[in-house]
């Protein structure tokens, strides 16, 4: 469920935040590990910020088990 304090992060933001590069984020989509983008435009696209910081919780709770 999207709330109205939803944020939209960019590609370069996503990449900053988790340290992966562009490549890397676009074959984790492909492969069904990483959240899918959302369209913002025809050439524009961008990531929930609360699917990012739940797929960061995701990795910390499989690195500590």
């Amino acid at each position: 469920m999207v709330t109205n304090s939803e944020r939209i992060m960019r590609l370069p933001e996503v990449a900053a935040r988790i340290g992966l590069s562009r490549a890397t984020i676009y074959k984790r989509i492909k492969e069904g590990s990483f959240p899918k983008q959302i369209s913002l435009g025809l050439r524009s696209a961008g990531w929930l910020e609360s699917e990012i910081n739940n797929w960061i919780a995701e990795r910390i709770t499989a690195s500590r088990s």
